[in-house]
């Protein structure tokens, strides 16, 4: 069990100081400024779709890669609002003038939710 552990926390993304920042951090930084800027919709639709598609795939990847937990779940649920925020940016869906203060909110509370619950509960790596 101990070198299993161990072989999963070499292979983890989030070992890595630079692939943190890279796939995770400067994805979120994006996320923010476009959210708080004043930019077109356009821009934030864009910005906001890749930024939370980056963050799905590296989720995607690491859980597949060392069976880190929370991955199997944040994954999914980045992709999931990468794909509202490119429906509400392109008007396909109606969420109202607070719109993105709304997708912002569910991404925050459902990020923290995601990455610490499932944690708690199963511990953070799944046997692979």
């Amino acid at each position: 069990m101990e070198s299993n552990t161990t072989t999963c926390e070499s292979r983890d993304i989030l070992s890595s100081r630079s692939r943190v920042f890279s796939l995770y951090w400067l994805p979120a930084i994006a996320f923010v400024v476009a959210g708080a800027a004043v930019i077109s919709n356009g821009w934030r639709t864009a910005v906001w779709t890749v930024a939370l598609a980056t963050m799905g795939g590296a989720c995607t990847v690491n859980a597949f890669r060392c069976g880190r937990v929370h991955c199997y779940l944040t994954g999914p649920f980045f992709f999931l609002m990468a794909l509202i925020a490119s429906s509400y940016g392109l008007g396909i869906l109606r969420l109202g003038g607070m719109g993105w203060n709304l997708l912002g909110l569910i991404t925050l509370i459902g990020t923290a939710a995601l990455w610490y619950l499932p944690e708690m509960l199963w511990g953070k790596y799944r046997n692979i």
